[in-house]
């Protein structure tokens, strides 16, 4: 089965979208594979097999790849005697700014791929943590309390200890965790430097966290097994760094299979009619026994393969299943009709 990885990016998150494919490539060595990287120039290279290593890109030598460029017939690229095409369905492993935040959905719907990842609305309410807060509150999920803090507001509601995130960043990046006020600016400087808006929600000292992932196929749902991940205070960036790079398995949360049931339908109600076509990564905290969403990763690091018992059979699985875009066909009818109605 063909399939082209797609990654890189402009983003803060660019290193990690490298690791991610880099792992991914290993856990499906049973497909026909195509990796197309997007610098942070926005230009795209078509990478050999051999090439893929961090090293490769961390040193520039992809910028000796063959250049290749997207429209209606797929990606292009210049060949000794004309040019070669190829149209594969793309896996969206582009984390953060462009992959996450409708961009790269947007261009390869407009030019009509098949692709794994999230469509533009499901980008929209994943990227931004104050519209996941949204989302969640209309599909009746629970999430912590919050505050929405800017530049020009920094004056925060809570009381220590809390935690500050910036709205649009994943991996942890320009996250810090308060205990004393004293701390505070610095935290929101921090925060500031990645985004313009952060929000502030209770920390939870020992808060139990489990993360699950899935995805929809003709209907029914394929589920990873549910992880507790270890963690001190929270996964900072270099624990989160060191995590997209699994690939072998873990073992799953000792849990009842009353709170099993529940992760599962509150995944549900994240992802229906809404992520088709994307596998995802939820992280719910569980607090006195009710499940609250922490945060939505539409294009998980690693894209979460070490949860999955076949993560290779549940790409293929999905790859089948993906959904179409209606294509509208134009007829010019109406200003023809117009036309002849003015004699011209």
């Amino acid at each position: 089965m063909k399939l082209t990885l797609l990654f890189g990016g402009q983003s803060y998150e660019h290193e990690i979208s490298i690791v991610s494919a880099i792992t991914v490539k290993q856990k499906l060595s049973t497909f026909d594979l195509n990796y197309v990287f997007c610098d942070d120039k926005h230009d795209f290279y078509l990478i050999e097999e051999e090439s893929m290593k961090a090293s490769y890109f961390s040193s520039y030598e992809y910028k000796k790849s063959q250049i290749v460029t997207i429209g209606n017939d797929g990606f292009s690229y210049k060949k000794l005697f004309g040019s070669n095409t190829f149209k594969n369905p793309v896996l969206n492993i582009i984390h953060g700014g462009d992959g996450e935040d409708a961009t790269i959905a947007s261009l390869l719907e407009f030019y009509s791929f098949e692709f794994i990842g999230p469509r533009k609305a499901a980008s929209v309410f994943s990227y931004d943590k104050r519209y996941t807060k949204y989302l969640a509150d209309a599909r009746n999920i629970k999430t912590l309390s919050y505050q929405e803090i800017s530049r020009q507001n920094r004056d925060v509601k809570f009381d220590v200890p809390f935690i500050v995130k910036p709205s649009t960043l994943g991996s942890s990046i320009g996250v810090s965790i308060i205990k004393e006020l004293s701390q505070l600016n610095y935290a929101l400087d921090v925060a500031f430097e990645f985004d313009n808006s952060a929000i502030v929600e209770p920390f939870i000292d020992g808060v139990k966290e489990y993360n699950l992932a899935g995805c929809k196929v003709n209907g029914e749902y394929i589920f990873s097994i549910i992880e507790e991940p270890n963690k001190d205070e929270f996964l900072d960036f270099d624990k989160k760094y060191l995590d997209f790079s699994r690939s072998s398995a873990i073992n799953k949360a000792d849990i009842s299979d009353e709170l099993e049931l529940n992760l599962k339908e509150s995944f549900k109600k994240v992802y229906d009619e809404l992520f088709e076509g994307a596998l995802i990564r939820c992280d719910f905290f569980v607090i006195d026994y009710e499940v609250y969403l922490n945060e939505i990763n539409p294009i998980p690091g690693s894209m979460a393969n070490y949860l999955f018992e076949d993560f290779e059979k549940s790409i293929r699985e999905l790859l089948v299943s993906l959904p179409s875009k209606k294509d509208i066909k134009v007829s010019y009818n109406y200003i023809n009709s117009i036309n002849q109605a003015k004699g011209k």
